[in-house]
C-alpha cells in the first residue's frame, strides 16, 4: 500500500487500501485548498527558492505508528531515516542509519552498526538506542504496530549493547533484513507518548527527526511544509522549502501547474499528459509505474476469532463465480480506452517493473475475455437467469453488485461504466458507489467489489502480507492489516516459506506460487500497470532523479532521492541548462556484502500505493 497507493481511515489505519488513481496518490482529483486564496508563484515573495509538489491526498496522520496513505509514508522517508535505504539505480541496500549489517551463522541474530554522525533536529545524538526503543514499542503495543506491524512479528528481541550497535534477534529467518521500512523515531519524544493509537503528532512544530527535511507546519487537507535539515549526514537538500500542497481536483492541480502555483503534479490523466508536453516549460515523465490496478471481491469479511461481518453478496463466496467476473471484464479494453495506453495490461500481482517477482500464468492457466464463457460457469454455480434475464441469488432476488469506487477517480468511474455494460450481458447488476471516504465501508466489509490498487516495493513482502490470515482484524471491531479479507491456508504456507528463504532465486519462486494462487482463487483481477505520469516546471526545477534512475518515478519512490536531489531553476526563469530527469546521486556504499547468502535484499514496501507506498 507506496502505495502504499493506500488509504487508511484516521489514526487507526493499519491497511494501506489503494483504491487506484486517489490511492496511488496520484493526482486525478478535486478542489485546492489553497495556501493563498491569491494565484502566485511556487517561489516565495521573499526569494526563497520554494518547491511545491501538488497532491492528491490528504494526510491521514504525522505519526509513524499510525500513517498508511502514501502522501503520509512519503513525509516520514523525508524526515525519519530507516536503517538502510535504497539505490535510486537498481534498488539494491544502501546505508541509512546503519551504515553495516550482517547476520549470524544460524541468521537468527542480525547486528547492524548505527551511524556516529546523526542527529536528531532538536540537536541530540541519533543512536542505536533510538532504533531499538522504536522497534520494541511496535513489538509491545497494539497501537504502535498500526502501520508496520508485520516488520516486527516475527522478531523475539531488540537490543543496543552500545550507541552504535543494534541487535535484533529472530524467532525464524527472515529474508527482509536489510528491507525494513520503519521510520526510526527519537525515543527521548516518543516515549513521553500516553496512547500511539490516538496521537498523531501533528500538534508540535518543527517534528524532531533526523531524515533531509523537517517537518515545519501542518494544516489539515491543504499542506504540509518542510525544510531542509542543515544537519543531514548525507548533505542538506538544495530548495529552500518543500511544501506538499492539497488538491481535491487533478484538473487545478494541472492548472496550478501552467500558472506556475505549484512546481509538480503526478498522476496525470492521458489529456493532461498531452496538453502538457506542448509546454517548453514543462516536463512530462511517462514511466514504467510500480503499482498494480485491481478489483477486488469480498470474499466474506471475518475477523481472527471466527466471526463474520459486513454485507458482502453471498454469491461471491464461490470460486466459479469468482472467475466468471474475471472472465467478464476485458483488461485490453482497460488499458486501450482508460488509461489510452499509458499502462501495461494486467495479470499477475506484482507489476512487470520487478522482474525477479513478475508473474505470468502460462496459456492453459491464463483467464481470457470470454463472457460466454462466464456465463456458462454463472450457470453451472446455480445462478441462472429469471425470465427478466436477470441473474439470481440463492434468495431469488436478481443480483446487483455494488461495486465501491473513489468519487473523485475518474479512471473508477470508467472502469464502472464498462463493468455495467459487461456484466449486464450475464444479467448482473453494477451499481457504482463511489465515495470521497472508501476506507470506512472497507474496512466494515460493506461492499461486493472494490477498486484497489498498491504500489509495490522491489521487495514485495508487505503486499504479500496483507492476503494473509493473520492479517485480518482480531474481532469485528478492530482494524487488521487485510486488503480484503483474505484468508487462504495454502497462500499463508507459502507465505511463510518465501519470508524465511534467503537464496534470492527460490525465494522469486515461491513468490511467483503466491501469485499463481492468487490469481487461481479469484479474488484479485489485476486489470492493469499503470504508468506514472507526472510533470514538472523546468524554469523552477532543473533537474531530480527518478527512481529507478533509467526511466522510473518521481513521486512516491521507495527513499527520499527526487525531492533530496532535486536542483533548482537559475533564478532568471531559466531552466539552468538542464532539465532532464536523473541526477547522478553519490552514494558512498559500505554496504555489507552477505557472503555465502547469495542474497539481494531490496526495498519492502509500501505500499504503497495510496499505495503503502
Amino acid at each position: 500500500m507506496d502505495a502504499q497507493d493506500q488509504y487508511g481511515t484516521g489514526g487507526a489505519v493499519r491497511r494501506l487500501f489503494l483504491v487506484a488513481g486517489a490511492a496511488a496518490l496520484t493526482l486525478t482529483v478535486g478542489l485546492v485548498t489553497p495556501l493563498n486564496p491569491a494565484p502566485q508563484r511556487a517561489e516565495a515573495e521573499n526569494g526563497k527558492r520554494v518547491l511545491t509538489v501538488a497532491v492528491a491526498q490528504s494526510v491521514d496522520s504525522l505519526s509513524p505508528f499510525l500513517a498508511a496513505r502514501l502522501v503520509s509514508t512519503s513525509i516520514h522517508r523525508l524526515t525519519y531515516e530507516y536503517l538502510t535505504n535504497y539505490d535510486p539505480k537498481d534498488n539494491h541496500a544502501v546505508p541509512g542509519l546503519a551504515t553495516a549489517w550482517k547476520p549470524s551463522a544460524d541468521k537468527l541474530t542480525w547486528t547492524y552498526t548505527i551511524r556516529d554522525d546523526s542527529t536528531w533536529s532538536d540537536g541530540k545524538r541519533v543512536t542505536a538506542e533510538d532504533a531499538a526503543w522504536t522497534f520494541t514499542t511496535m513489538m509491545t503495543d497494539e497501537g504502535a504496530a498500526t502501520a508496520n506491524g508485520s516488520f516486527v512479528a516475527n522478531f523475539e528481541k531488540v537490543t543496543a549493547p552500545s550507541p552504535t550497535k543494534l541487535v535484533i534477534e529472530l524467532k525464524k529467518p527472515q529474508a527482509t533484513m536489510a528491507a525494513l521500512d520503519v521510520p526510526i523515531v527519537p525515543k527521548h519524544v516518543w516515549e513521553k507518548v500516553g496512547d500511539f493509537s490516538k496521537f498523531n503528532n501533528d500538534k508540535k512544530f518543527p517534528v524532531v527527526g533526523n531524515g533531509p527535511f523537517v517537518l515545519t507546519d501542518y494544516k489539515t487537507d491543504s499542506y504540509v511544509r518542510l525544510k531542509p535539515n542543515k544537519s543531514f549526514w548525507r548533505g542538506a537538500p538544495k530548495f529552500d522549502e518543500l511544501v506538499f500542497k492539497y488538491y481535491k481536483d487533478g484538473d487545478a492541480a494541472v492548472a496550478a501547474l501552467q500558472k506556475g502555483e505549484v512546481s509538480f503534479v503526478s498522476g496525470l490523466t492521458p489529456a493532461q499528459a498531452a496538453a502538457l508536453k506542448s509546454r517548453q516549460d514543462v516536463r512530462v515523465n511517462d514511466a514504467p509505474g510500480r503499482r498494480f490496478y485491481a478489483l477486488a471481491t469480498n470474499p466474506g469479511a471475518r475477523a481472527k476469532n471466527g466471526e463474520r461481518f459486513g454485507d458482502g453478496h453471498e454469491s461471491l463466496l464461490h470460486q466459479k463465480v469468482r472467475r466468471a467476473l474475471f472472465m467478464a471484464v476485458d483488461r485490453r479494453t482497460v488499458v486501450d480506452k482508460v488509461f489510452q495506453g499509458h499502462a501495461v495490461q494486467g495479470e499477475g500481482y506484482i507489476p512487470p517493473r520487478f522482474p525477479a517477482y513478475s508473474w505470468k500464468p502460462g496459456q492453459d492457466q491464463r483467464i481470457t475475455y470470454d463472457p460466454a464463457g462466464a456465463a456458462r460457469l454463472l450457470d453451472e454455480a446455480g445462478y441462472r437467469k429469471n425470465g427478466d434475464g436477470r441473474r439470481v441469488g440463492k434468495d431469488g432476488k436478481p443480483i446487483t453488485y455494488r461495486v465501491l469506487c473513489h468519487a473523485t477517480d475518474p479512471q473508477d468511474k470508467a472502469v464502472g461504466q464498462y463493468l455495467k455494460e459487461w456484466f449486464g450481458d450475464l444479467g448482473i447488476g453494477v451499481s457504482l458507489d463511489c465515495r470521497d471516504n472508501v476506507s470506512d465501508p472497507w474496512l466494515a466489509g460493506e461492499y461486493d467489489l472494490a477498486f484497489d490498487g498498491w504500489s509495490v516495493n522491489p521487495d514485495p513482502d508487505f503486499v504479500l502480507s496483507i492476503h494473509t490470515c493473520g492479517a485480518l482484524p482480531a474481532t469485528p471491531e478492530d482494524t487488521g492489516a487485510t486488503d480484503n479479507f483474505i484468508c487462504d491456508k495454502k497462500y499463508d504456507e507459502l507465505y511463510e516459506r518465501q519470508l524465511a528463504e534467503y537464496d534470492a532465486t527460490r525465494r522469486a519462486d515461491i513468490v511467483k506460487r503466491m501469485e499463481s494462487r492468487l490469481y487461481d482463487t479469484g479474488y484479485m483481477n489485476v486489470m492493469a500497470y499503470p504508468n506514472a505520469v507526472e510533470a514538472y516546471r523546468t524554469d523552477q526545477i532543473a533537474s531530480i532523479t527518478t527512481m529507478p534512475e533509467a526511466a522510473g518515478n518521481i513521486y512516491g519512490q521507495d527513499g527520499y532521492w527526487s525531492w533530496w536531489s532535486a536542483t533548482p531553476a537559475a533564478s532568471d526563469g531559466s531552466s539552468g541548462g538542464s532539465a532532464q530527469t536523473g541526477v547522478i546521486i553519490g552514494i558512498v556504499a559500505g554496504v555489507v556484502v552477505l557472503a555465502g547468502l547469495g542474497v539481494f535484499f531490496a526495498v519492502r514496501r509500501r505500499a504503497t500505493t495510496e499505495d503503502r507506498e
